[in-house]
């Protein structure tokens, strides 16, 4: 479920997380920063980027068929052991914040469907037999399209600021070095490219609107 389960921390590390998750907060720390689904799960950017510097760790080990990440940062060479450091920091960060008692899968699951609920869809066909306000008929939809293009309006603005910020975090990071920083870009450009996507399917539905 997550990857930070099957890494086996140092000797004495130990777990001191005693906050407990609500839904849309992360589901291995409860944190409400920057929350993205991460391996179908909703992970904040602090978890992202500790996940990712281990996916990279793991891939260049597996790449050279080196012994797998452990207890020991013996390594053949000073690019293996950064990987290795860094692995080890980051799982180290992972299990220090980790919850005490982590949520059920089930339980992510229905908090999760809200959200996609809540993205921008064409309005629901009314009943057969009724016509409630909140599934209005096609003569009444021209009465709410304004409400209906405010409502986009202020998401759209909302995601803007959010991809000023990623572009800004994208061009401080440019140049630096290390694989924390890489690492940390990958991340970045995941969230750019949600945020991009999400923008044109907002521009689609201000298009129906209209």
């Amino acid at each position: 479920m997550i990857d930070a389960h099957s890494l086996n921390g140092p000797a004495g590390t130990t777990t001191v997380r005693i906050a407990r998750w609500t839904p849309g907060g992360c589901v291995w720390c409860g944190s409400t920063d920057a929350v993205e689904t991460f391996r179908n799960e909703p992970r904040c950017g602090l978890c992202r980027e500790k996940e990712a510097v281990i996916d990279e760790a793991k891939h260049f080990i597996g790449m050279y068929g080196l012994r797998p990440l452990g207890g020991t940062l013996a390594s053949e060479d000073d690019e293996e052991r950064e990987y290795r450091v860094t692995a080890r920091d980051a799982r180290e960060v992972l299990n220090r914040i980790r919850l005490e008692k982590l949520p059920d899968p089930a339980a992510v699951r229905k908090a999760l469907r809200p959200r996609a609920a809540a993205a921008v869809n064409a309005p629901a066909s009314p009943s057969s037999t009724s016509a409630p306000a909140k599934a209005p008929t096609k003569k009444s939809q021209a009465g709410v399209t304004g409400i209906d293009a405010i409502e986009l309006q202020s998401r759209v603005e909302k995601l803007l600021g959010q991809l000023t910020s990623v572009d800004e975090q994208i061009s401080a990071l440019d140049g630096v070095q290390g694989l924390p920083a890489r690492a940390r870009m990958k991340d970045l450009e995941r969230q750019r490219t949600t945020v991009l996507s999400t923008l044109a399917a907002l521009e689609k539905a201000r298009r129906r609107t209209n």
